[in-house]
């Protein structure tokens, strides 16, 4: 049983969730919860279970029996926990592998492009949306949020191991390549010449949501092959990202049910 906050462990796990560097090294994150430890089946590398979830929980020795596992006290838990409230379990897990080869070459194929998106929050939503909008991939530039920030990762409710999410370091080339594939690609923006549900979205279909503050930069905007804007009442001038990405995805999704 681990006992101890300078276990060495204990150290790396508490690393693992400050350092998106190290999580890429490494290529693996942290989940916590018993349902994203269930949902990571197949991605686990190891698990970090408290006395008292064990205690609740007794099958989960069970299910770890052929899989590398720790006890640790409850105090420790609140050291390697990113929550206020630990839910009692930790679980490194490796990442997911996608290619932009995956999510292009499918020949119905609706995608979000994120261009320097900051918030945590707002990037968890967003995943977590796609997946029940029929989104087949994320794709972010390198100036975005990790997607394996603890904020992120719990905000995704799972989604993340079953949405594609691809980061590149061409942004501006990736938008060329989706165009080469057949995509049109319509950008959210206050300069849109139509409103989003007025669009009749292809069958492969790109939408391309700026950072919060600034938007979409001007070279993303130029490779878009439609501006569309959210139409607005009051005196709003824009929405939350993942709100209007929300928006976006839904009408796409709609037209798709309806097709």
């Amino acid at each position: 049983m681990i006992n101890s906050p300078n276990n060495s462990q204990v150290k790396h796990l508490v690393q693992l969730l400050k350092k998106a560097k190290l999580r890429k090294e490494e290529q693996s994150f942290i989940v916590e919860g018993r349902k994203m430890f269930l949902e990571a089946e197949g991605l686990r590398i190891k698990s970090y279970i408290s006395e008292s979830y064990l205690v609740q929980y007794p099958e989960t020795l069970e299910l770890l029996k052929d899989e590398p596992y720790e006890i640790v006290t409850d105090s420790i838990m609140q050291v390697i926990s990113d929550t206020k409230t630990p839910q009692g379990i930790v679980t490194v897990v490796r990442m997911p592998e996608y290619s932009l080869t995956e999510v292009f070459e499918k020949e119905e194929s609706r995608l979000i492009f994120l261009e320097s998106l900051r918030d945590p929050g707002n990037l968890g939503t967003i995943v977590r949306t796609a997946e029940g909008a029929g989104i087949r991939g994320v794709i972010l530039n390198k100036e975005s949020v990790d997607i394996y920030n603890p904020k992120v990762v719990r905000s995704t409710m799972g989604a993340i191991f079953r949405m594609p999410v691809i980061y590149v370091d061409d942004f501006y080339g990736t938008l060329r390549q989706a165009k080469a594939a057949g995509f049109e690609l319509y950008a959210a923006h206050l300069k849109g010449t139509e409103f989003y549900d007025d669009v009749e979205y292809a069958k492969k279909t790109g939408v391309l949501i700026g950072n919060e503050s600034a938007g979409l930069s001007e070279q993303a905007a130029e490779e878009a092959t439609k501006l569309v804007k959210i139409p607005m009442e009051g005196q709003v001038e824009s929405l939350n990202a993942a709100i209007a990405a929300t928006v976006f995805m839904y009408e796409i999704y709609r037209q798709w049910r309806k097709s």
